[in-house]
């Protein structure tokens, strides 16, 4: 099953919205998204790309999105990101380092861009009067193993705590955390689409007990938008996913293609979490989404009580492999005649 995560359009409407790594993948269909459902006053594509914001202008060509504005800059550079949050009424943090074996390797610059980077969007953003900043987390900053995980970790403590720095001002922070995204550039599927058109005999798997969570680019953009409307601040939101083992996917998509299993590489995890048994006492549970809450003395959970809250049990955890839900065939298959 594909849950869908509804957003109530009046907040965006008449907003200036702005996006970090707007160029990426989500970045992208959160753009389209926007123009298509929404009525912003204006949307900022921020990234330092030049090549990304050329190929975006021509989708987007300004003569039919003139409330479209393309911002070439980085998120380590924090006068850039103060001068483009200007008058900006909400911030989207995409921007990030995320190829795991890049950042074990390129170790320095990962911090760079995923920790000093948040901290540049938080001075900024309580800076400039943002009223809202929701940032993109990763399942992989759950009990990370990698440095890109860890990197993520540290980065969600910070959107977290800013709350805590913004003292009387009305600017707030909220982070969402999900799996991987279906054909999302650098993950499973483009790259088996990719061997399966040069004619391969088989397809790479890491380790046949691999699961993972899978969320569709769509459904991550409308889970966080949702998010953005309903944060009050310092939550971590975790949307409700099937799993699929990687085995499955394969077969799927190349019933006829042998399997080579070539080993789980560094810094990967068999399994993937959401939510650990820590993270869970102080987690509540809505329909679509789980949302662990700020360790604050002014936070009330009561605010979420006319949506429905339910305690989890003691010892619950979220985790790919122990999941309740998970993508069959024919749910898959759509999934991959939208992509």
């Amino acid at each position: 099953m594909l849950r869908s995560f509804a957003h109530p359009a009046p907040l965006l409407d008449g907003a200036s919205i702005l996006v970090t790594g707007g160029t990426g993948s989500f970045g992208q269909k959160l753009v389209a998204t926007l123009l298509a459902r929404h009525k912003p006053k204006r949307i900022i594509v921020f990234s330092r790309d030049e090549q990304k914001h050329y190929d975006m202008a021509q989708t987007f060509r300004a003569t039919d999105h003139p409330n479209l504005r393309f911002f070439i800059g980085d998120v380590r550079d924090k006068d850039r990101l103060e001068m483009a949050m200007r008058e900006i009424d909400f911030v989207v943090h995409a921007a990030a380092l995320k190829h795991v074996p890049a950042a074990e390797y390129n170790p320095f610059e990962c911090i760079r861009t995923n920790v000093h980077g948040a901290e540049n969007v938080v001075g900024a953003a309580l800076r400039c009067g943002v009223k809202r900043v929701v940032a993109l987390s990763t399942d992989k900053a759950v009990n990370p193993v990698n440095l890109y995980g860890a990197s993520k970790l540290a980065a969600d403590k910070i959107f977290v705590a800013a709350n805590n720095l913004a003292g009387s001002l009305p600017t707030r922070f909220s982070v969402v955390r999900y799996g991987n995204v279906v054909g999302s550039r650098g993950s499973v599927v483009p790259l088996y689409r990719k061997l399966i058109a040069e004619g391969v005999k088989s397809l790479p798997v890491t380790d046949a007990r691999m699961t993972r969570f899978w969320v569709t680019l769509q459904q991550g953009v409308d889970f966080v938008l949702a998010s953005l409307a309903m944060m009050h601040g310092g939550e971590i939101f975790v949307p409700k996913l099937p799993s699929m083992k990687i085995v499955d996917l394969a077969k799927l998509m190349a019933p006829s293609l042998e399997q080579e299993v070539i080993g789980i590489r560094p810094g990967e995890k068999l399994h993937e979490a959401l939510l650990t048994e820590d993270d869970a006492r102080t987690t509540f549970a809505l329909k679509d989404r789980f949302v662990v809450e700020p360790q604050f003395a002014f936070w009330n959970r009561e605010r979420y009580q006319d949506a429905g809250i339910e305690s989890l049990p003691e010892g619950f955890r979220y985790t790919s492999d122990a999941n309740a839900e998970w993508l069959d065939e024919a749910t898959f298959q759509k999934v991959l005649t939208e992509l």
